[in-house]
């Protein structure tokens, strides 16, 4: 069973505002986290137990997992250098 797919307000812009060569190999990882929510390679971030991240290049996509509703929460989308602060 595939879980469901949010993206908050500031991942859509940040999607939006990136170049179309990355927004085209971040969207499919986006997507294919409703069917793997942790697939290899993802990390739970430290000093926070709830949020995960995934590597597409040098961007990072930051979420949530709810295992109870199914749910997938985009927070943040970023430059590996900008997205942690």
């Amino acid at each position: 069973m595939s879980y469901r797919l949010i993206l908050s307000k500031p991942a859509v812009k940040a999607l939006r505002s990136l170049p179309a060569f990355v927004t085209a190999r971040i969207a499919p990882a986006i997507d294919a986290l409703k069917e793997e929510p942790r697939p290899a390679g993802c990390k739970k971030l430290k000093g926070n137990e709830e949020l995960w991240r995934i590597r597409v290049g040098d961007y990072r996509v930051i979420y949530v997992i709810d295992d109870v509703v199914r749910v997938v929460d985009v927070r943040r989308i970023g430059n590996r250098r900008d997205v942690y602060q």
